[in-house]
């Protein structure tokens, strides 16, 4: 797959929707601002999940200011769920949010879920989690656990799970969401555009991946270089982290 093949968003016939999903751990916007703006602008995404959202004094100012100038909407998330944001379009219609805060343990920064369930169309509906998990082990574990416990959930069975997972597709919290539980590494389904996502100036290592359940098709999915308006400067100057661009079908409810 090139990087002119990655869909663009659609409602299609049969009521199944076509969407652009970015995963984006944005360093709480410390970096070059206006670049991180081309970055997710130049994407083109339906959903933004990010990771490592302002979180502190004034943060929704700053989360207003990165939704207006990218032409999205702030969904959920930000200070209320310890980090991780969601962002979207017009497109998407919220059905439901939730911010969910986990344990914290001592001596390390709290994090949390950043949740919402989105429609497209009439009837396509998504259930979309941000989240950014533990740079310790066995807290990163636990936290994996309690995620795959939620997924997929009775109301809808079509999730996404957008990740800054501090750790590669060979660890284990890594391993327990996609060798045994509910989910599926959109990379190594579908790949497409480049792998490697941290750090972002000269990437050596994939930690953040986007993670989808079985009913979601996966259209493609990867770090987004060398789309218009993207190249190797303006990602390393956007954040530490690169994106990844996912395109996804999601098929419409059964009555």
């Amino acid at each position: 797959m090139t990087l002119a093949d990655l869909p663009e968003s659609r409602t299609e016939a049969d009521g199944s929707a076509v969407v652009r999903l970015l995963s984006y751990n944005i360093r709480a916007m410390r970096d070059d601002r206006e670049a991180l703006v081309r970055v997710i602008r130049a994407c083109a995404p339906d959903v933004v999940c990010v990771q490592e959202a302002p979180r502190f004094f004034r943060w929704r100012k700053y989360a207003s200011w990165l939704a207006r100038r990218t032409d999205l909407c702030y969904v959920t998330g930000g200070a209320t769920a310890c980090g991780p944001m969601i962002l979207s379009s017009l497109r998407a219609y919220v059905e439901h949010t939730e911010d969910i805060v986990l344990p914290r343990s001592p001596g390390l920064h709290r994090r949390g879920f950043a949740t919402a369930l989105l429609r497209f169309g009439s009837s396509a509906r998504l259930s979309v989690t941000s989240c950014h998990l533990s740079l310790q082990s066995d807290e990163r574990y636990a936290q994996a656990a309690r995620l795959a416990e939620r997924l997929p959930r009775p109301e809808t069975p079509h999730s996404v799970v957008a990740a800054d997972l501090n750790e590669r597709p060979g660890g284990r919290s890594f391993r327990l969401l996609t060798d045994s539980g509910p989910l599926r590494d959109v990379w190594a389904s579908k790949p497409w555009g480049s792998e490697h996502t941290h750090p972002a100036a000269a990437p050596r290592q994939r930690i953040d991946a986007v993670l989808a359940t079985d009913g979601v098709e996966v259209l493609g999915g990867g770090v987004p270089v060398g789309l218009p308006g993207i190249d190797e400067r303006i990602l390393g100057a956007a954040s530490d982290h690169r994106p990844v661009l996912t395109a996804l079908r999601v098929p419409p409810a059964r009555p």
